[in-house]
Parts: C-alpha cells; sequence; structure tokens
C-alpha cells in the first residue's frame, strides 16, 4: 500500500469541496515565513512524516508571525523522526476549535467491502475512542456500486447526536469522503480530527490517505514513486528497483533496503530470496550466524532470468558487503534454472570478488546449480550452489566458512558498463531489453550452441544467418521469455557473437554517485 503525506491527502479533500485550513507547504524557513505572512494570522507547523503522536514528537508547533515560523521551521527541518529526516512542513493557519470528530473509511479484508467509520469523539486513535468511548463509534458498510447514498447519510449524522444545518453539512462531508476513497481506490482514508470550528465550519483539519498497490498505476496525478507500504520515504535504490517490478507483470520483485550506510565493522550481506515463507526463514538463518542484511529482496513467481539478473545488480550496488546470500523456500515450483542464469550474468558482469552461497531449491534444482558451478569459473568469488536437501541454516554457516577464508574482502561497486555492440549487428527487441547478433562471429561459428540453448525456438537460421524466426512484434510481447541461455551458450561453447542488452534505468547514474562518494572518502581520509 502506498501513502500519502497529509497535505498530499489534504489537497484531494480540497479538490473534492471539503474545507480544509489555509495554507501551504514549506520546504525551507523563508517560506515558511512567506506562508505566515499570507496568513496574517497564528499558525500552526506539521513535519510532514508518516507516524502518529507527532505532537508528542515535537512535531507539531505554534507561530504567531513570520519571524517565529521561520525560526520553527529551521527547527523542524532535517530533524529525524524515526526513519525519516524532515525535508517538508504544512504551514496553516490555526483553527479556533469548538468540537472534534472523527472520520475515516477502510477496506474491511473480513466482510470484503469499505466500512465508514464515523465518531462525535476525534482528535485520538480510533482504537483509543472504541476503548473509552464505544457508544460513539458508528460503523456502516458501503455498497462499492452506489457508495454512501444522501438517506444513508444523514442517518449517520442523526445517529451520532447532530441536527440542525451541521447534521446536513456533515452527511455531504461522508458522501464526499466515500466518493475520495473510491475515486482513488483507497485503502484507507481518515480524517481525524475533523473539526467543528467556533464559527461552526467543518473543517478537516488532519488527513491521511493509503492507496491500493494494484491501482497506483492508474493514478499517475498522485506522484507516487513506489507502490510499496514504507514507514519511511523510498531509498534511491528502492526506486530504481521498484521501476523493474512497475514495467515487468512476470513473477515478482520486491526490494527493500534495511542499511543504506553499511559500517565497514560489521558483517553484513546482500540477502535474495524467493518466496516469502522461505525468505524469512532464510534471513533468520542469516541472523544466527551474525550476520546482518543489507536489504530485503525476493524473485519469486516463476520470474524470468532477466527479472533475476536486475535484482542481482541492485543488490550488488550496495558498497560493502561481505557476502551474497540467496536462499528461499526450497520446494519452489518455478524452474531454477532460470534464476541460476541470471546470478551468472549478474556475477560474470560484476566480477564477484565476495563469496556467495546460493539455494536453489525446486524443480530442476541440479540443472541450476550445474549451470552455477559450470559458468562462475572464472570470476574471483567462489560462488557455491545448494537444493533443497541443504537447510538454511547450513547455508548460512557455508557463507560464513567462506567469508573466514578470505576475511577482509569487500564488495567495490562498479560503474555500470556500457554494452560493445559492432556496428552491423542484427538486432530485435525483447519485453525489456534487446538481443543483438554478429554474423561475423556467428559465420566461423559451426555448432551455433545459442539455437540450441533457445528452448522457445524463436531463434533459427534465415539463408544461413541466425536470425528471428518469429515476428519482431512477437519478441517484443513476450515470446522471447529473455532466458539468457543464448547468451551463456554462445559466450562459453560459441564464439561470443551474441548478448543481450537488459536496462536498468538511473542504475548507471547511482552507480557512478556512490563511486564519486567513495573516492571523496579515500581522498579525505589520505589527507
Amino acid at each position: 500500500m502506498a501513502r500519502l503525506f497529509e497535505y498530499q491527502s489534504k489537497e484531494l479533500l480540497k479538490q473534492a469541496g471539503i474545507r480544509i485550513p489555509w495554507g501551504g507547504i514549506a520546504s525551507s524557513p523563508e517560506e515558511a515565513a512567506e506562508i505566515a505572512k499570507k496568513l496574517g494570522q497564528p499558525i500552526v507547523l506539521k513535519i510532514q512524516v508518516w507516524v502518529t503522536g507527532r505532537a508528542s514528537l515535537g512535531g507539531i508547533r505554534f507561530a504567531t508571525t513570520p519571524e517565529e515560523a521561520s525560526q520553527l521551521a529551521s527547527e523542524l527541518l532535517g530533524l529525524k523522526i524515526k526513519n525519516f529526516v524532515v525535508d517538508k512542513i504544512l504551514v496553516e493557519e490555526k483553527l479556533e476549535i469548538s468540537r472534534e470528530l472523527f472520520a475515516g473509511l477502510v477496506i474491511d479484508d473480513a466482510l470484503k467491502k469499505p466500512v465508514l467509520i464515523f465518531s462525535s469523539v476525534g482528535g485520538r486513535g480510533v482504537e483509543e475512542i472504541a476503548s473509552h468511548y464505544p457508544e460513539k463509534i458508528i460503523r456502516h458498510e458501503i455498497d462499492v456500486r452506489k457508495g454512501l447514498e444522501a438517506a444513508e447519510a444523514l442517518a449517520i449524522a442523526h445517529q451520532a447526536g447532530f441536527s440542525d444545518s451541521i447534521q446536513k453539512e456533515i452527511a455531504e462531508f461522508l458522501i464526499k469522503l466515500v466518493e475520495i476513497a473510491r475515486k482513488y481506490e483507497a485503502r484507507s482514508l481518515e480524517v481525524n480530527p475533523l473539526v467543528i470550528t467556533t464559527a461552526n465550519e467543518l473543517v478537516a483539519a488532519d488527513a491521511h490517505m493509503v492507496i491500493d498497490d494494484y491501482a497506483v498505476f492508474r493514478h499517475p496525478e498522485l506522484g507516487i514513486e513506489v507502490a510499496r507500504e514504507f514507514d519511511r520515504p523510498p531509498t534511491e535504490l528502492e526506486k530504481i528497483a521498484y521501476k523493474v517490478e512497475e514495467k515487468d507483470y512476470r513473477g515478482t520483485f520486491y526490494f527493500f533496503q534495511m542499511i543504506e550506510d553499511i559500517p565497514k565493522e560489521e558483517i553484513v550481506v546482500g540477502f535474495h530470496g524467493a518466496g516469502g515463507g522461505g525468505s524469512m526463514m532464510s534471513m533468520d538463518a542469516l541472523l544466527r550466524q551474525g550476520f546482518r542484511p543489507a536489504n530485503y529482496c525476493d524473485t519469486s513467481g516463476n520470474p524470468p532470468a532477466s527479472k533475476v539478473y536486475r535484482a542481482a545488480k541492485i543488490i550488488l550496488s550496495q558498497p560493502g558487503l561481505i557476502g551474497y546470500f540467496a536462499s528461499g523456500s526450497g520446494v519452489a515450483s518455478q524452474e531454477q534454472y532460470h534464476s541460476a542464469r541470471g546470478l551468472v550474468k549478474a556475477f560474470l558482469e560484476e566480477k564477484l570478488e565476495i563469496p556467495a552461497v546460493i539455494r536453489l531449491g525446486g524443480n530442476f534444482e541440479e540443472l541450476a546449480i550445474e549451470i552455477l558451478q559450470t559458468y562462475l569459473k572464472e570470476i574471483p568469488a567462489k560462488v557455491e550452489g545448494y537444493g533443497r536437501a541443504q537447510s538454511p541454516d547450513f547455508c548460512a554457516l557455508r557463507l560464513k566458512q567462506l567469508i573466514e577464508e578470505k576475511p577482509g574482502v569487500r564488495h567495490k561497486v562498479r560503474p555500470m558498463e556500457e554494452p560493445l555492440i559492432p556496428a552491423d549487428a542484427y538486432i530485435f527487441s525483447t519485453m525489456t531489453g534487446s538481443i543483438w547478433i554478429d554474423d561475423r562471429q556467428c559465420e566461423t561459428c559451426s555448432d551455433r550452441p545459442c539455437l540450441e540453448a533457445c528452448s522457445s525456438k524463436i531463434l533459427g537460421l534465415v539463408e544461413g544467418k541466425i536470425r528471428l524466426v518469429i515476428s519482431p512484434e512477437e519478441a517484443q510481447k513476450g515470446k522471447c521469455t529473455e532466458c539468457l541461455a543464448c547468451e551463456i551458450a554462445c559466450r562459453f561453447h560459441g564464439h561470443g557473437g551474441l548478448g543481450i542488452i537488459l536496462p536498468i534505468p538511473g542504475l548507471k547514474e547511482y552507480r557512478q554517485k556512490i563511486i564519486e562518494t567513495e573516492k571523496q572518502i579515500n581522498n579525505q581520509s589520505y589527507r
């Protein structure tokens, strides 16, 4: 689920005709002062973070002058709140509050429908309201086809004890709230507190919305970069990883960065799982050996080799790793040779130096292990492959032993090298990349191992040359499964006349920043 900040949620309420406090968003003390000057009245400054209890954390302050607003903003900006560094502050008019209410809409998984929750008591969590004032909580199931009808909304306002004009205003607010949630496919939308001011106006003083992951692509206007429920803004590497998943529906790729700056004294490894339960067991095995995972990564659901390759490249964009550990459930139904080929391509490109233990239990695990053993002999690192017979604990211990054999070796992030494509190469597009073929190299290759390796049989001989035997459109739509078998076969059993290009947008620039930062640190240490 993807969260919106308070200021984003309130903007959607405003667009729907719901009254919100006057104000604006500030990213500097000067901007905060300017907004305060325009408002010309007492204001409230609220840090924009995805945590509750901001007031108790010192994240909500009050000011009466632009100068005071500027001073408070300078204290709040840059403040570290749990997993956040505050970079935005909502500057709003300070409301004169007569009464606080609660209104929210959530998807009830048990009922399989939205439920509107309304209370004449607000300003605290709904759980606390239900605990102290259970009689104040009204729950109303919503028909997703009709939304909330006027008669239903009026009945809720009446049941809550409101009458006259405010009853009608509350009913109109509830109808709009449900419509907003329907329009943006929200998993939850909470307005707390919804306040009645001393001027008898109904105002949404605070608001928070969570959008369903699977609906995010239908709402580009929301500007959500990563459709995941993080407790902090996504890191640059997480944004890059999400773009891989966003454009490729085949299988699952989930990447979560747990450590951004890896301490040199800690034993931190890159983690690559497959399947939620098995991945959790495997991470526990790492922890029992004293390791810290730099990240959580899951490629499951029968992903193509190209997706596993990209996952490995992203994991290996974290400097300071001392090992690479891949382990899933051990009984996966996916063909494990796809994962093996993806790892082979990534490790070869990286010229991997840190040891890796790969547990590929499941269908064709013997072939997957053979692929690892056969094609990773030329890299500096020792890579060991295991199947379902070996437990995650055994594999984690084995990784520890390999690290102890060559202590002090840490992963250095390499630049993303541009592929050298012959000028007159034959090229066709795949779903997420492209394949090039150099006819001059192929002419001297009598065995043509790439043709035998192509299990989908999309490659063949056309007038003596290796070409697509399907249309380019079919290859791009997925008939080329990006299994990577042809490239590996050509590299090790042919003449190197075929290559696969699998771009990862943003990773080249990200790695370059990492490399430049490392250089600066090293230069400073020599002074």
